[in-house]
């Protein structure tokens, strides 16, 4: 009988080589790409989880990068899917490595709950983030001071060492829109994140100063949701939506709670959030106006 051989890999290697994002990435990657193969052999899961001495699913979760991975059970799952050249072998093993290694956000787990180390990873990665808040100026635009008064307000009894270390997270963050190869970020504010004084109004007016200079840069686009559009599509709370530059990863949605968080990849439910945001921005004024609201806001405050 003849092997069955997987498919061709489109241009692996560039693929399963991206650095951005770090290791949450390259599990998603390499996730998907096992699985892929897995499918074009007509092999079922618990098939495979066989040949690697695991449960169903453990391997449905290595194919959903939501785990880490042994290169001894990706040295078998691949003798399973017939993939035998040297070369495409040592590929993946390499990238069992980097989705392994720690990324630079592991300095701060003390300071971010185990769930939100995914969303870490994929912002990184992003080429492009939209997100839409309505309580609060979004995470990757706060000051400092604004940062400090929501997080206390989130962890009304953690301590002052606690708060600093989850500022000085936050603001780690924000150095990715200033890197090479910076993602677009697309934010639609509520008006009432704008009205809303946070920690004074000494701190409200310097975060409302430094959304005018964020809302200059050339990969920030920032609308906001005036009270007098009254309802509108998003009538839930925050949303933020990822794409990434490459085909390996789909969009997807981050829905954070009090306790937990959601990562939606599904077609059907990244489409439907796709087209509330489309219609947020739609409603939203326009940039240049959305400045000029800033600017008389901070006159007000």
């Amino acid at each position: 009988m003849t092997a069955l051989q997987p498919e061709p890999l489109p241009s692996g290697v560039d693929v399963l080589s991206l650095q951005r994002g770090g290791p949450t990435v390259q599990r998603i990657m390499l996730g998907t790409r096992l699985r892929r193969l897995r499918e074009s052999l007509n092999i079922s899961r618990p098939t495979a989880a066989s040949a690697i001495r695991a449960s169903d699913a453990k391997l449905c979760r290595m194919e959903l990068g939501r785990v880490g991975f042994k290169q001894r059970d990706i040295a078998d799952l691949l003798t399973l899917y017939g993939v035998h050249e040297p070369d495409v072998r040592q590929e993946f093993l390499d990238s069992v490595q980097r989705a392994n290694e720690p990324g630079w956000w592991r300095a701060y787990g003390d300071a971010f709950p185990s769930w939100f180390e995914q969303h870490l990873g994929l912002e990184e990665a992003a080429s492009l983030i939209r997100t839409y808040e309505v309580q609060f100026i979004p995470g990757l635009l706060q000051t400092a001071a604004y940062a400090e008064a929501v997080i206390r307000l989130g962890h009304p009894i953690s301590s002052p060492d606690a708060v600093q270390r989850r500022v000085e997270l936050r603001m780690k963050r924000q150095a990715l829109l200033a890197k090479p190869g910076a993602p677009k970020l697309w934010v639609v504010v509520d008006e009432a994140a704008l009205r809303r004084p946070l920690g004074g109004a000494d701190v409200m007016r310097a975060q409302l100063e430094h959304l005018i200079e964020t809302a200059a840069l050339p990969n920030v686009t920032l609308q906001v949701l005036p009270f007098h559009v009254g309802g509108h599509a998003a009538a839930g709370g925050p949303i933020t939506v990822l794409r990434f530059p490459v085909p390996d990863l789909p969009d997807v949605v981050y829905l954070e709670q009090l306790s937990s968080a959601l990562y939606l990849d599904k077609p059907e439910e990244v489409d439907h959030y796709l087209t509330v945001m489309d219609r947020l921005s739609l409603v939203a004024s326009p940039a240049v106006d959305s400045v000029a609201f800033l600017e008389q806001a901070l006159k007000d405050t």
